[in-house]
Order: C-alpha cells, then structure tokens, then sequence
C-alpha cells in the first residue's frame, strides 16, 4: 500500500535538495521559486518542509542572532525538532529561524539529521569533528603553501616527500599526478621530469631511465660455485690474446693461431652456470648486461667474471672453437674444447700498431678472407660514427672510437666462431637459438654516409629462433651469438647446450630453448632501450655543459622541409631548418641552439 506525500502549503519555507525554496502554487506539480527569483516544477516528494509560513520573499531569510551553542549544550545526545531547536537557538519559530536552524543541523558540527528527525551530537562527536575539520584545514593550508613554493621553485626540505609522487609520474610508475594537475601542467613523464629539475629534487644531470625501462640497478649477488673438476685439453702453451678497449671489466674471448687453425676462446661460463639455479634465473631475468656511461650493472655475480674473464687468473677455462676455413673463406672444420688457456690481455690500439707482426698478421690474413666472402653474400658494412660515452667524478666525455683494422680483424674471428658453433650444433642436433636477420631491398652496398644510414634503416632487427635462417647484414647462412656469455644470456644458453652434449648430458629441449629465449630477449630489448636513452641522455647533458659548443654535420637525410643531419663527434642524429634544399652527404658547420634534458631534444644552429 503507498503512502501519499502530502503537499506543503502555499508561501511555506521548504528544503529543495540542499536550497531554501518557497512553495508559490499547488497542484499535479509543485511549483517552487528558489533565490534569485528562478521558479521550478517539482513533485511533492521532492520537498521537505521546514515551516508552514507564511514566506512572501525568500529575501526574509536573514542571518540570525541568538545561541545555537547554548541549544545545543541543553539537547546534547538528544533527538528535537527542527521547531524546537529554532525556539531553543533563537527565541522564535519563524521562516528565518527556521532556517537558520536547518543551517545549524546542515553544519554537521553539534547536530545531525533530516527537518523531520534532528540528534544533537554528543560532546565527544563534537570534539572529534571538530578536531577532524581543524586537521584538514591545516592540511589545505600546507597544500596551498606547497603549491606556492612548487610555482615560485623554492621546495622546503619537508617537500621531498610530497615530490615522490611527481617522481612516480617521472618514472613511469603511475599516469596521474595530483600536484602536477594543480599547477596546470600536462602529466606527462616528460613535464614531470622537468618539474622536478625546476624544484631541485632532480638534478638535470639526474639520469631517470634505468627506473623508468624497470631494469634492474643493483648488481646480482648470488653465491658462486667454485669449478668442478674435469677433462680439460691444455692450450696453455699456445699463445692467446684477449683483445679489448680500454678499462674493459669482462673479458670474455681471446684469440689463437695454430697453423691453419683459428682458435677463438671463449669465458666457460657455463662451468659454473648451471642450466637451473638461482644464477641462470637471474641472468635469464636481465637478459645481459647493462652498459650505462655511468657504469655496468653485470648480468652474472662479479664472482663468476673473477674467476672466468679470460687473463683475469694466470690459468683461464674457456670453451674453446676450432676453426678452419679455406682459401675462399669457408669454414671447412669446426671442433669445440672444454680447455685451459693463459690469456694475455691487449688493447685494440696496441694490437693496431702490431698487425705486421706474426701471429696478428696472419690473424689479419685470415679474418680478411672470411669477410671478403661474407661481403661476396651481401653483407653490409656501415661505417657509421660511433662515439664512448663516459661519466667520471660527475664529468662527462665523449670520445669518438675510430674505426681500427684490429677492432674489425676481433669482430670477424667472433662472427667466424658464431657460424662454426650454429654449424656444430645444427650438425649434432644441439637446440640453440639461431641469430637472424630478414634482407633489405635489393640495393648497392653503401658507399657514403647518407647511403649508410639509409641502408641500416632499411635493416629489420635481427631474432632469435628456433631453426636457422640466413643473417642478411652478416652475409651469413647460419649463425648463432656464443662469445659473450659473461654480458649475454642467448650466449650463455648456447654454451650451456654444448657443454651439455660435450659431457653426454641431456640438453634442454628445442621448446625450453625458446621459451627461455623469449623471456631473455624481451629482457635485453629493455636494456637496449635503456642504454640508449642513458646515452642520449648523457650526450645531452654534455651539450648542456658546453652550450658553446661546434662541429660538423653531414646531411644524410630530407624530411618535409628539414634536412636530417648525423654529427659525428657526438654519434647524434638532428633534424636541420635550412634556408635551401640540401645535398645528400653535405658538409655543415653547426652550433648548439637549445638542449631541453627532460624531452630529449637538442637544436642547432647553421653556422655561416
């Protein structure tokens, strides 16, 4: 059964939602005038009573004066009407009164309630109210504060709290930020990284991206075993080099010449990474090293690069590949060693300086051939500018590597030795992730810088599979990566196959391969990411510290009405405004006109 909810009278004070309304006419509707002299239709049920009238004006609804904290001393922990608490408050039951009254209950500080069923708080609630309401209007007023001191940049030393929310937003952690909408900025990684430079949280030195990609920046500090005993075949009389830049930390390949036999020694990692364990996990998790010019975050415990970088120890474990190839290049034979070798540790500016010099000559000989057959397949070769980027003591430097007949004699013996091992293990059914490579568009091997670039744009990303397929920019038909397993974990699993089938040990299966592959490389695609974000970033930083800066530039691209520049001292890619069509390959003189850090941008400047 309903109830019907009778109408107020006409000229009552009523409640409509949370405004004062004066009832102006009956019937099916209502019809209401609210302040400002606006009038509305409404149902009756949309309305509650607060006096009968008569209210000619609710301009009659003036502030009173009385005392409501008297009235509520005498109702306190009581239930009244909105009558008597109106006669209680201030001597009267008028229209103003009353709704004066409702402001009272509205207040939500001594009173509670609906007009029809009205409590007076008690002492206690009135005191914790009250004590909340005094918390939170301090706590606006902190906040405002803040807000001033965030827009004049001049944070207080209690504001670095406050600032790791913008901090989160910096790196990628979370999309909002409170404070960064209350100034009006974009949220953004990139507005929230500049608003932490102008604050001083940050420095604009401070590099964000290793937190943001979510690789890890603490080394690996698992336990590391030390080595099993087991047949090892003794190279220690035969002279090995471990050709490196300088200051490098984890020699992991070095080089030999017995006759017609090349062998490249590799860092037996595998010896005591085992293909389950903590260590392995924590490889597979990163993925490989993480080169930052700040330093190296390793991949592998620094126990294990101890006691297995090649000439780190006066004896090294290595597993060792036995390459012959012929006059044409071709590899003819490929035998792979557990062995022991001692090292010599050199340097690719010294190495240049002795390639006349047996056995770097012959080395040179033989490396030549088999890259004049990869060359013969189509393997491209960019001479790109490269540049080291290095932080010392807060400094940064950038050095241009040059592009050295030794540097490039290593890189060859390396790919020969990745062939052999794809070679050995596809012959013995050894399941390895294969490197691979899809081929550009048919196209004349690069001779200038412009076809250069082109040409490595032109390039797909090379993959890890399971079966192999030709390596296009190597000019290889097979190929695998398996001399760097202390900074990379595709090398590592490699060497774990082959060990295992060297000893006569089941080796993971082709579908474990691939699903360790997989988690490995999406690993390594963040820290490549990430490398080259830190890079940038550092390279920008040393703009930012030299802004006289000048060098040359050389247009290797056109974009809309831009020319797209290389600068070879800084191995940086720019986009040129330039009054006049450019000419491919054309040599400019440029200087820097604004580096912005957060946004990862720098413009220069056409000189002359």
């Amino acid at each position: 059964m309903s109830t019907h909810q009778p109408s107020p009278p006409a000229n009552s004070l009523v409640l409509y939602k949370v405004h004062p309304a004066r009832i102006v006419n009956l019937g099916e509707k209502i019809e209401i005038e609210l302040a400002g002299g606006q009038s509305k239709r409404v149902r009756a049920k949309d309305v509650e009573l607060l006096h009968p009238g008569p209210l000619r004006s609710l301009t009659e609804l003036a502030p009173q004066q009385g005392e409501p904290e008297a009235a509520w001393e005498l109702l306190e922990g009581a239930e009244t009407t909105l009558q008597e608490l109106a006669e209680l408050a201030f001597n009267a039951f008028t229209p103003a009164t009353a709704w004066a009254a409702w402001q009272l209950v509205a207040d939500g500080l001594n009173f509670s309630g609906t007009p029809a069923a009205i409590r007076a708080r008690t002492r206690e609630e009135v005191e914790r109210i009250r004590a909340e309401r005094g918390a939170k209007a301090n706590a606006e007023s902190d906040w405002q504060a803040f807000l001033v001191r965030m827009a004049d940049s001049c944070p207080a030393p209690e504001d670095g709290a406050r600032l790791g929310e913008v901090e989160r937003l910096a790196l990628g952690q979370s999309e909002r930020s409170r404070i960064l909408e209350a100034l009006g900025h974009e949220q953004t990684p990139v507005n929230a990284h500049r608003a932490l430079i102008q604050v001083g949280y940050w420095t604009d030195r401070h590099n964000p991206y290793p937190r943001r990609c979510a690789v890890p920046t603490a080394e690996p500090g698992q336990p590391v075993p030390g080595l099993i005993e087991e047949d090892r075949l003794d190279l220690t009389a035969l002279p090995a080099y471990a050709i490196d830049d300088v200051g490098n930390q984890d020699p992991d390949d070095a080089l030999s010449l017995d006759g017609d036999c090349l062998w490249v020694h590799v860092a037996d990692v595998a010896a005591l990474v085992a293909t389950e364990g903590e260590i392995e996990r924590e490889a597979r998790a990163r993925g490989s090293n993480l080169y930052l010019p700040e330093g190296v975050i390793n991949m592998l415990p620094a126990g294990v690069t101890e006691a297995l970088g090649l000439g780190l120890q006066p004896l090294s474990p290595a597993l060792s590949f036995a390459l012959r190839c012929d006059d044409q290049g071709e590899l003819l034979s490929v035998a792979v060693h557990r062995t022991w070798i001692r090292a010599q540790r050199l340097t690719y500016d010294e190495v240049d300086g002795r390639l006349t010099e047996e056995p770097f000559a012959a080395l040179r000989a033989l490396t030549d051939r088999f890259r004049a057959r990869r060359a013969a397949a189509g393997a491209t070769s960019l001479d790109l500018p490269e540049v080291s980027v290095r932080v010392e003591d807060g400094r940064v430097t950038i050095r241009p590597l040059p592009r050295l007949a030794s540097r490039e004699l290593v890189a060859d013996a390396m790919l020969m030795a990745g062939e052999g091992a794809a070679r050995f293990c596809l012959e013995h059914g050894i399941p390895i992730p294969f490197a691979t490579q899809a081929p550009p568009e048919a196209g004349e091997q690069p001779r200038d810088l412009a076809a250069m670039y082109a040409r490595r744009r032109a390039f797909k990303p090379s993959r890890l599979v399971g079966a192999p397929d030709p390596h296009a920019g190597l000019g290889l038909a097979l190929y695998t990566r398996a001399t760097s397993p202390l900074r990379r974990y595709s090398d590592l699993l490699v060497h774990q196959q082959i060990r295992a089938w060297l000893a006569g040990l089941p080796t993971l299966t082709a579908e474990q391969v691939t699903e360790r592959i997989g988690e490995a490389e999406t690993a390594a695609a963040l820290v490549r990411r990430t490398e080259r974000l830190s890079n940038l970033h550092w390279k920008l930083v040393y703009l930012k510290d030299h802004p006289d800066w000048q060098g040359q530039a050389t247009i290797v691209g056109k974009e809309d009405r831009k020319g797209v520049a290389l600068v070879p001292l800084l191995a940086l890619e720019t986009r040129l405004r330039l009054r006049e069509e450019p000419a491919l390959n054309q040599g400019l003189r440029v200087a820097v006109r604004d580096v912005d850090i957060p946004a990862q941008t720098v413009s220069f400047r056409v000189l002359g």
